[in-house]
């Protein structure tokens, strides 16, 4: 082997390899973008359409980990929800590899399936229309419907595909492959509900045995290359497959007749490893990681090019720094945002970045134009707080050994098959190469409940208008109208008064704003559209809508003219509790919050909210209550003239009142009841109240008790 051929051949073998990959490609982004960033077929990020496409991507070789992180969930304390997620993204299959012959050529076709006793009952072979051998083994009367059909494929996402169930499409190849036992002829399928990245992005349809294949051979029942179905069960299949594992013999299956699942399976195996045409496999629906993206912002891969083969930077030379370019766009030509750069070059005699000028493919070499995926960084972060001053290495062994892992990780479980299942890999990883010192990342873990937002709601409602007359309608324009929450709810519960009302009230109005019309009539249904409103505009407490702050908001110039039907001379919102989002307008500035009631206040809400778990709705105003309680901790301490503690005994109610706190409270911290934990502050301070106590031998003890919730004002009490 020469030097270049054992390069290629080790890229086969490593943890990160290049490879030509299905990626989600974004042209209007110029970029390859993670199942998760997608959301129904665009870009989550500016709504841009996505097509799949082959690159030659820097890819992480998950897969080889499936296994172990799969057992690694059974040593940690995790949900059982986030979890069984893992489980599911991992999909460990227990089966059989088989390879079909394709008639006439050197081709195999290569299938796993989980139900090798039902091999017998193969009735056509669908391949992903990305597979590689689509394109070799289409016959020429087949390659038109084909290429159409792949270029149609190219802009669904794979998420789309796999959650699209009722949709039923493919197109027939020309091709067939011979069964390795009977050798009869089996026509090839392409199909999109098969993907290229799982498995090996090939099926052997049973449709007797198989709703989705059952499905697929009755829609196209005879067409060219969809033979009639064959039965190899001793069931009825004319109403649906039969798809149990279980209450059947296997009949016109050969060495299988009369054999039960389980006996089949093994026996199907045996036959299949004697002919060379197949053998036993455990699969995994894990895909390796995509590891490249076309964005400027990124860890830059420290890798230059030698005849084409990746060569690793030594690290006693890192890192790479970024380049500057004139534009964070790809290229012209379709290259990531490095292809701008004019010094990206490796010098390996300097042993340093240079200018692309110097480049000449024998001391000076193009460098990777690719960069690090977010989680390059997210993978490993909290290693790097063990030891974050160190600048030799991104932790010291003493300071893993100290620190071992994360105790107690707190995050949502949106992160489940990403963030989470990427840092368990890692970990993995650095543990092989001796660095961890932990299999395992994060030893328990809890995904915090979502604080959810108050959303306001304005009602605008209009009609069809017929109007008569000398008008100027584009220079005075029909002005926009408004209802309560109260009519608006009247009227789409059907209370005519209430839409009559609403009628007179707009023709009124119309007639005032257009003095010269001759005839002005509502036209067709009433049209009533909610909006979201910004919370700057109202009174959170009364939900009264300030019309005139509305009419000044920049968000809302159009407007300016609008005429309200007020409800006792208040206009009065909708609320509905909704996720937080900027688009909602329902966003509270937490530094609002601290800036007009203390962090303290807020650090309290938030906890006294609900439980850590459950998703919980924000009400601005519940945190006056919150507020009232600090401030009457605070007159424990202090009344007008200063600090009132004294050193007296205490009574006994006294000492009950704070022993309780302090059991209830360290119950609900090892608990993570941190909501319940307020309660009882709030109790100990109102008994404590009543009891009139001043005692330094209680206030000391609460004024540490309550420091982890409320911080400030535990530190200034202690002080003082």
């Amino acid at each position: 082997f020469s030097e270049d051929e054992k390069a290629r051949l080790l890229l086969k073998y490593r943890l990160t390899y290049l490879a030509e990959t299905e990626v989600n490609w974004c042209p209007a982004l110029g970029t390859v973008l993670a199942n998760d960033e997608i959301v129904n077929g665009v870009s989550e990020r500016g709504g841009h359409p996505v097509i799949r496409k082959k690159m030659t991507q820097w890819s992480m070789r998950i897969s080889a980990y499936a296994e172990r992180l799969l057992q690694g969930l059974e040593t940690i304390d995790w949900t059982e929800s986030l979890k069984e997620s893992q489980r599911n993204w991992i999909g460990k299959s227990v089966g059989a590899s088989v390879k079909f012959q394709v008639s006439g050529s050197k081709f195999q076709i290569e299938v796993f399936t989980t139900r090798p006793d039902t091999i017998f009952g193969v009735t056509f072979m669908t391949l992903a229309p990305e597979h590689e051998l689509v394109a070799q083994i289409t016959t020429p009367e087949q390659k038109a419907v084909v290429e159409a059909y792949i270029e149609a494929t190219a802009k669904r996402s794979e998420r789309d595909r796999m959650a699209d169930v009722k949709t039923i499409s493919g197109v027939f190849t020309g091709a067939y492959a011979e069964h390795p036992f009977t050798k009869e002829p089996i026509p090839v399928w392409i199909g999109d509900y098969v993907l290229a990245g799982y498995g090996t992005g090939a099926v052997m349809a049973v449709p007797c045995g198989d709703e989705r294949d059952y499905a697929f051979a009755n829609y196209f029942k005879e067409t060219l290359g969809m033979p009639e179905i064959k039965n190899i069960f001793n069931q009825d299949i004319s109403e649906a497959a039969f798809a149990e594992k279980s209450g059947f013999e296997l009949v016109a299956s050969d060495f299988l007749n009369g054999l039960d699942y389980k006996a089949g399976t093994q026996k199907a195996i045996e036959e299949l490893e004697k002919i060379g045409a197949g053998k036993a496999k455990v699969n995994y629906r894990l895909r390796d990681a995509v590891f490249s993206r076309q964005r400027y912002w990124g860890e830059p891969f420290p890798v230059y090019y030698v005849n084409g083969l990746p060569q690793m930077i030594d690290a006693q030379h890192l890192p790479i720094v970024l380049p500057e370019v004139e534009k964070y766009l790809p290229t012209e030509d379709g290259q990531p945002p490095l292809g701008n750069a004019t010094v990206w070059a490796w010098d390996t005699k300097q042993c340093a970045v240079v200018s692309n000028q110097f480049i000449d493919h024998v001391t000076v070499f193009p460098l990777e134009l690719n960069t690090m995926p977010g989680w390059a960084g997210s993978s490993w972060y909290w290693m790097r707080y063990m030891d974050a001053k160190n600048e030799s290495e991104f932790a010291s062994e003493n300071a893993l050994q100290y620190w071992q892992n994360v105790d107690l990780y707190i995050g949502g479980s949106e992160h489940a098959t990403g963030h989470l299942l990427y840092a368990r890999f890692w970990n993995k990883f650095l543990k092989d190469r001796g660095f961890a010192p932990t299999e395992e990342p994060f030893k328990k873990l809890i995904n915090q409940g979502m604080i959810l937002g108050m959303s306001a709601f304005v009602y605008r409602i209009s009609w069809m208008l017929s109007l008569g007359g000398e008008v100027d309608v584009k220079n005075s324009p029909i002005p926009y109208f408004f209802i309560t929450k109260s009519k608006y709810d009247s009227i789409v519960k059907g209370d005519k008064q209430a839409l009559k009302d609403a009628e007179e009230f707009y023709l009124k109005s119309l007639n005032e704003f257009y003095p010269n019309a001759i005839s002005l009539s509502l036209v067709g249904d009433v049209n009533i559209v909610p909006l979201h409103v910004d919370l700057s505009v109202i009174n959170d407490i009364t939900n009264e809508l300030d019309i005139e702050k509305f009419k000044a908001h920049p968000l809302y110039s159009d407007y300016v003219d609008a005429e309200f039907i007020l409800e006792d001379g208040k206009y009065i919102v909708g609320r509905e509790v909704e996720k937080m989002s900027k688009s909602k307008y329902n966003v509270v500035n937490p530094d609002d919050i601290c800036n007009e009631y203390g962090a303290d206040t807020l650090r309290l809400y938030e906890m006294f909210l609900g439980p850590l778990e459950q998703a919980k709705p924000w009400n601005t105003a519940g945190i006056t209550g919150v507020y009232g309680f600090l401030k009457k901790l605070w007159r424990l301490y202090f009344d007008d003239n200063g600090l009132v503690v004294v050193n007296d005994e205490p009574t006994a109610d006294m000492y009950k009142t704070l022993h309780k706190t302090i059991k209830k409270v360290t119950e609900d911290i090892e608990n993570f009841s941190f909501n319940t934990s307020v309660s009882q502050f709030m109790i100990c301070v109102n008994e404590l109240a009543q009891q009139k106590c001043r005692h330094r031998a209680i206030l000391e003890p609460l004024a540490v008790l309550i420091s982890p919730y409320a911080p400030h004002i535990a530190e200034e009490l202690w002080n003082q």
